[in-house]
């Protein structure tokens, strides 16, 4: 009986220290040194309300704002991953005719970006490549009465490279991008 007590002593001081100690010191150096990766990376609007994550997608269907990849999961979180298709899967080629009409535009002069109308391998890809979101540019401006010019200047300035300069493709987040248009514009309607 006395080894019995003794083992549970040993196992519950081993769980306290390896699970609540650990977690605990793991998350506390994190707060510390870079609270908003610790925290999910989360994204506020203009009013400071969450409005969703720098890293997972989301996604947006009005015209008057860029759409991000297509999501094999409908951008549940809760579910990330591929369609696990094969590439000669006719369902593949039927989502990307379908989508290929939503974004209209796309003729052989001017070419959908592959990233517009291929999921990602995890189906929650935030990013959209400089591109796919130049591409949209005619669409939002239309829908917002803005010249072209002006969101494709607005994409460029918030366009990056992933890699810095080990990186030659510019990406964008969807979800920045959005929100950060939303600002421009009502910003310089305010001061018309």
């Amino acid at each position: 009986m006395l080894d019995l007590i003794s083992g549970l002593r040993v196992a519950a001081a081993t769980m306290i220290i390896c699970v609540v100690g650990y977690t605990a010191l793991v998350l506390g150096f994190a707060q510390a040194i870079t609270p908003a990766t610790a925290n999910g990376s989360l994204i506020a609007n203009e009013r400071g309300e969450i409005v969703g994550s720098q890293l997972i997608a989301q996604a947006f269907t009005s015209p008057e704002y860029f759409w991000p990849r297509p999501s094999a999961v409908d951008f549940d979180a809760s579910g990330a991953g591929g369609s696990n298709l094969s590439p000669a899967n006719p369902a593949l080629t039927e989502r990307a005719v379908k989508l290929i009409a939503a974004h209209t535009g796309a003729t052989e002069e001017r070419p959908i970006p592959a990233d517009l109308v291929t999921a990602s391998g995890a189906g929650l890809d935030p990013h959209i490549s400089l591109e796919g979101a130049l591409f949209q540019a005619p669409r939002i401006a239309a829908a917002r009465g803005v010249e072209i010019s002006a969101i494709a200047a607005f994409i460029r300035r918030l366009a990056y490279a992933p890699g810095a300069f080990f990186t030659e493709g510019r990406i964008v987040n969807v979800l920045e991008l959005n929100l950060a248009l939303d600002a421009e514009l009502a910003a310089s309607e305010a001061s018309n």
